[in-house]
């Protein structure tokens, strides 16, 4: 059964208040957000031609404390910012039904990007992080299945440093989300 997200169209917030609402790393978010460019007048090409694209709505479950949410939506605000998609933050404790509806692995990790039709059918999402860091939790969570584990703190902290390290120091990941975001947008 395909997930209908219409019911949850207008009850989130718009993104200058979720930056303007932010006590817990705002500052690192409007960094980043700062640090954003354009890697290709192409890229922007693109999202610009989505202006056009009426029938495109957008929900991004969210919380000011995540380091992936700090670190992945001001990339994700700023691609669309150029497409004029409504696009909405769903504050994830104020909206744990949605996210349930989108877990990543069974559990809830965030962002989660969620592009749908003005009918509330889900075309796709994106996230919580860029695939090559993704890549780090997945093998982390294979290979460690069994969260009461004695070790299994010790050894997440350690897949959060890969993860980190994926990351990189500079800006690189933003121009791959901005790839996964136009490849995932060109599919619908």
């Amino acid at each position: 059964m395909a997930v209908n997200v219409a019911h949850k169209f207008r009850t989130g917030i718009k993104p200058q208040a979720f930056v303007e609402g932010m006590n817990k790393n705002k500052e690192a978010f409007e960094n980043w957000s700062q640090a954003f460019a354009w890697s290709s007048e192409e890229d922007q090409s693109f999202f610009a031609s989505l202006q056009h694209r009426d029938d495109l709505r957008c929900l991004i479950l969210a919380a000011e404390w995540c380091g992936d949410v700090v670190r992945n939506v001001p990339v994700v605000l700023k691609a669309l910012e150029p497409t004029m998609i409504p696009t909405e933050i769903m504050i994830m404790e104020d909206h744990l039904d949605l996210m349930d509806e989108f877990l990543t692995m069974g559990g809830r990790a965030i962002p989660v990007v969620i592009f749908a039709d003005t009918g509330g059918h889900v075309l796709g999402t994106w996230g919580p992080r860029p695939k090559h860091v993704q890549e780090v939790m997945i093998a982390f969570k294979q290979q460690n299945p069994d969260r009461n584990a004695p070790d299994y703190d010790e050894k997440i902290k350690v897949a959060r440093e890969q993860m980190l390290q994926q990351y990189g120091d500079g800006t690189g990941y933003q121009a791959v989300i901005v790839t996964e975001l136009r490849e995932l947008l060109s599919s619908f």
